[in-house]
């Protein structure tokens, strides 16, 4: 129960940064947002920075979590990458706040992140730990060619985040998800031996 409220805190949040931005979200929102008192959101959280670094963590291990299923198939590293760009996208159509939360938040604040020494990658290292392993499975297989894991990080996380970004705007005229062969495989073609 206890473990149900603190995932329900963290949705709502992460919904109201991302709408909001980080500093006109304040914990008396969310509370009414929760219809609960200030006073109980910080028994699960002690401040809003520390809610704001638990969301990073949540959104990372929604992501994480998913990868990680795709991760122990027996399949291609080109079918895994397509099955990701799938389910992100359905992430962000379902729940757009986990991906946007990221983009809009935490990129234009590090610094407020960066507090405390637990900033920067450690917040999303479940996440990033998977992509790691993907590519790892890559260059084993002989798909992907050896190459700095951040160059490889930042086009594959790259390109999901620009079309992430060109759909919250609504630049788009399709779904992202009606791209998502296209984008798969460009992503696959950049890492490829």
């Amino acid at each position: 129960m206890k473990e149900r409220k603190k995932e329900s805190i963290l949705m709502t949040s992460l919904r109201l940064f991302s709408k909001n931005g980080f500093h006109d979200t304040t914990i008396p929102l969310i509370a009414k947002e929760m219809k609960m008192s200030v006073g109980n959101i910080y028994n699960y959280f002690p401040s809003k920075n520390n809610l704001a670094k638990c969301a990073i963590k949540f959104a990372s291990s929604i992501l994480a979590s998913t990868l990680r299923k795709i991760n122990d198939k027996d399949i291609s590293t080109k079918e895994k990458i397509y099955e990701f760009v799938v389910a992100y996208y359905n992430i962000i159509e379902i729940s757009p706040e986990i991906i946007e939360y990221f983009l809009r938040v935490y990129l234009s604040n590090r610094s407020l992140f960066s507090q405390e020494g637990d900033g920067g990658f450690e917040l999303a290292r479940a996440f990033i730990d998977e992509v790691e392993r993907l590519f790892e499975d890559g260059v084993k297989k002989r798909e992907f060619r050896e190459q700095k894991f951040f160059v490889a990080f930042s086009v594959f996380i790259g390109t999901l985040g620009g079309m992430t970004f060109l759909h919250g705007e609504r630049v788009l005229k399709n779904r992202p998800i009606n791209c998502a062969k296209e984008i798969a495989d460009a992503i696959y073609r950049s890492l490829k031996v």
